[in-house]
């Protein structure tokens, strides 16, 4: 909003932690020109002369990260400037000046706004535009930012940047005549986008390496971006990136089509310089701090705070499996074996402001992120990691797809998905209900001293045909169990709702880890979707 000094910059401090965590012309069929690279180069708080027009392509930049791939990693360089002082409070006093806004026009369907450097952000990316299969650099300065009340005395006027932190693209997202921030690239390889009505939460990354390992994690960064120019009154948009780690280099493409789910094809071409312990392919990261099963823990008047309450996968089978996440009292991690799943993501199905009371964070609103592999992706496994977290600042989730295939260095391996942003509804047929809510506490009977230290979990599975059935139907629990034993079970319909309950009473050593399964059938053929759910007792 114009005037009002860091609402538009959108950078938050939990958004930002969590993305820190942590020859002269172009070959034409081979590499990009060393210009292109030049932040490789000794830092300079100006930028260099602009090269001339170099042919680009995603077949270009993918052979030339192959390329970049068979020579020694470059650290990124964090280069010196006016900015190199800025703090938090002084980054939210800098917004991009919107009447500099890069494909702006009566027939734009896109415009391109920059994040700035400073604070957290001393390396700088480069920009370019491309268009007709030829691309020139995308060059900011001071004259395309407005700056306000602590820094403006400390800026100098008409000062070439030397790259940018970011960008982000505007369209037409929730009213015609407004352009709305549709995603945002900032910070390593992580990225954020927006569905229709939706407000920020969870963020994808280009590339996982060796995360939650036990030794240090790679964080891979886009040093690069190519956007291409979109047609006039365009719906979609193309925009390439270079990435970039000590053991990996890849060329990623997205295609970006705003919407009430707005959708980001992504395809990415890897190429590995050194053997990597595990690769996270379409890695997610979202907040979980508490709901209905670990309220108590938290002294706070909302019932719920979270950006995704579960994560999603559905199965090549057809079978639907839902794992509320946690908040564990220590480092916890799940694999779920899949051979080509249809899709798997980090959902938040409660979209009922009564279910969170928050005016101002307002996490009914948060986008539920579904990835959807395009072609076969063959053996693999969708890995969850819960990290304990005492404060909504924190992004404390992780979920990626885990190839059986480990990388082979001097190899590529390529990776297709559509991601799909926004308030999706839970992924089930008209026949199988889902899990509507978990709960859990002290488990015995309700109202009276229990002191058997069991554990009480309440499954309710809502909608399908399990709805239409009478209260003495022939329907079971199918459950599960390991690490732990179920004391007491039952099964009902809850009178006056189309939902039915499970109850299952847990009893376990202190300290073990339980991990609990269960799914509603009858009638030959099943229910419900597949509740999955790990407690780590303390």
């Amino acid at each position: 909003m114009p005037g009002q000094p860091g609402l538009s910059v959108n950078v938050h401090r939990r958004s930002v932690l969590a993305m820190l965590g942590t020859a002269a012309l172009l070959q034409c069929s081979t590499s990009l020109s060393n210009a292109a690279w030049a932040d490789t180069a000794a830092p300079a708080p100006t930028a260099p002369v602009a090269p001339a027009a170099e042919p680009f392509s995603f077949d270009i930049l993918t052979a030339a990260m192959q390329q970049r791939a068979t020579t020694p990693h470059q650290a990124p360089v964090k280069v010196e400037g006016f900015f190199t002082s800025f703090n938090y409070d002084d980054y939210q006093a800098i917004q991009f000046n919107p009447d500099r806004a890069r494909w702006a026009g009566p027939e734009a369907g896109f415009n391109v706004q920059a994040f700035h450097l400073g604070w957290l952000f001393a390396e700088p990316v480069q920009m370019y535009e491309a268009k007709d299969g030829m691309a020139v650099p995308m060059g900011f300065s001071t004259d395309d930012f407005r700056y306000y009340d602590r820094v403006v005395a400390r800026v100098p006027k008409h000062e070439p940047l030397p790259g940018v932190a970011g960008f982000r693209l505007n369209a037409p997202l929730n009213r015609a005549d407004l352009f709305d921030e549709v995603v945002a690239f900032l910070g390593a390889s992580y990225f954020r986008a927006l569905g229709r009505d939706n407000a920020y939460g969870l963020s994808a990354r280009g590339l996982a390496i060796n995360t939650g390992l036990g030794k240090p994690e790679e964080f891979p960064r886009f040093s690069k971006f190519w956007l291409e120019t979109p047609a006039p009154f365009a719906r979609e948009v193309a925009v390439y990136a270079a990435l970039e780690s000590e053991s990996c280099t890849g060329a990623y493409r997205f295609i970006v089509r705003p919407g009430a789910e707005t959708e980001i094809d992504v395809t990415a071409r890897l190429f590995f310089r050194n053997t990597v312990d595990q690769i996270g392919i379409a890695p997610l990261t979202s907040m979980f701090l508490f709901s209905e099963k670990n309220r108590a823990a938290f002294d706070d008047y909302r019932p719920n705070v979270h950006d995704s309450d579960g994560l999603a996968i559905y199965r090549a089978d057809g079978d639907h499996i839902w794992r509320p996440l946690n908040n564990p009292p220590r480092l916890a991690e799940s694999y779920f074996s899949e051979n080509s799943p249809r899709a798997f993501g980090l959902m938040q199905r409660d979209r009922n402001f009564e279910s969170y009371q928050d005016a101002g964070a307002h996490y009914e609103r948060r986008p539920s992120l579904l990835v959807e592999p395009l072609g076969d992706w063959g053996k693999g496994a969708v890995r969850l990691v819960e990290i304990p977290s005492a404060l909504e600042v924190n992004d404390n989730i992780v979920t990626f797809w885990v190839p059986e295939a480990k990388p082979v260095p001097g190899t590529m391996m390529e990776f297709s998905y559509r991601l799909r942003w926004g308030a999706l509804a839970a992924d089930v047929n008209a026949d199988i209900a889902f899990v509507k809510e978990t709960r859990a506490g002290i488990g015995g009977v309700s109202g009276v001293e229990n002191a058997d230290g069991t554990r009480k979990f309440v499954v309710d599975f809502e909608g399908g045909l399990l709805a239409s059935l009478p209260p003495e139907a022939d329907v079971k629990a199918m459950v599960i169990i390991s690490g732990g034993e179920i004391v007491h079970q039952a099964l009902s319909e809850i009178p006056g709702t189309d939902f039915w309950r499970l109850v299952l009473d847990v009893s376990t050593p202190a300290g073990s880890t339980v991990e609990l399964g269960a799914h509603i059938t009858g009638y030959g053929r099943k229910l419900s979707e597949t509740w999955l759910y790990q407690w780590v007792s303390a």
